[in-house]
């Protein structure tokens, strides 16, 4: 009997990162440009194309568009919508709601995902907190991705932070993955697991790690346009997510403007943005 192998995680050499550094820094950019943006009344197709604009004036091309079929530039999903919302002239926001805003960039053949989720005008106290668990727990799980660490290191700092919050649904079925000369890549990371599990790390290899956190529970459905999934309750979910390096440094968060300086002083991680000598090099728009 043959030994499964594991899937090959691709390294990326110094050089090759700092070109990775620049997709992401336009999708960081991007995803500050729409959040600057969000307001009742806009519409997903008005961020969509806000988003096409400002990747493609910069020397970019969306990564997501024409995607498998998949006709925006960013998804776009809405309070209940977990990810993969399609942009659409119908989808007004309105005072209240939340929006997940998922962006990738290609810029000299390499790669950048993130996303963010952002309150439109004033939301509940519940959602808020939504928001601000699901954002810490991918900063705990990117604190875990450091060189010899395990795969599910990651997964698991992301679910402990999550259950230690309160009873909220971790999507299953979806999670990060390998990203590089690709947009997905392998290997698939679980929100969810044991630790000490998968590939060990290695400096060069590069994630985007994706928390997807439900106010109710974790089932889920995909509606008939084969993209949009949504809670199968109805209740609002929150999705948060960066593309990082691992080196021997720490992590470094190549979509964040300042690689994680500022996340990772406030959990009291030493990382690539945090260490001695290191420079955020976030640069000017």
């Amino acid at each position: 009997m043959f030994k499964r192998r594991r899937p090959a995680i691709q390294v990326k050499t110094a050089e090759q990162l700092e070109l990775m550094r620049g997709a992401g820094l336009l999708v960081g950019r991007t995803l500050e440009v729409l959040r600057e943006a969000v307001r009742p009344g806009i519409t997903t197709l008005d961020l969509d194309r806000i988003a096409e604009r400002h990747i493609r004036d910069h020397g970019g091309v969306p990564s997501f568009k024409g995607y498998h079929g998949f006709t925006g530039t960013i998804c776009a999903s809405i309070n209940e919508e977990i990810v993969h919302g399609i942009p659409d002239r119908g989808k007004v926001l309105r005072d209240g709601d939340v929006i997940s805003i998922d962006c990738g960039a290609i810029v000299e053949g390499w790669h950048g995902d993130a996303a963010i989720t952002v309150p439109v005008g004033e939301i509940t106290a519940e959602l808020r907190r939504l928001l601000e668990v699901t954002e810490t727990s991918l900063w705990r799980g990117l604190a875990a991705g450091r060189a010899g660490a395990r795969l599910t290191d990651m997964s698991h700092a992301i679910e402990a932070h999550i259950r230690s919050e309160g009873a909220y649904g971790i999507v299953e079925g979806y999670g990060g993955h390998g990203i590089g000369t690709e947009m997905h890549m392998d290997p698939l990371i679980p929100n969810h697991g044991e630790p000490g599990h998968g590939p060990v790390l290695e400096p060069g290899m590069c994630f985007a790690v994706e928390p997807m956190v439900n106010l109710g529970t974790k089932d889920t459905v995909e509606l008939d346009d084969g993209w949009t999934v949504v809670t199968l309750d109805g209740r609002s979910s929150a999705h948060f997510e960066h593309t990082f390096a691992v080196t021997p440094e720490g992590p470094r968060v190549m979509t964040a403007l300042d690689e994680g300086r500022e996340w990772f002083t406030k959990l009291g991680v030493e990382a690539y943005a945090t260490a001695s000598g290191k420079s955020p090099a976030a640069g000017g728009n």
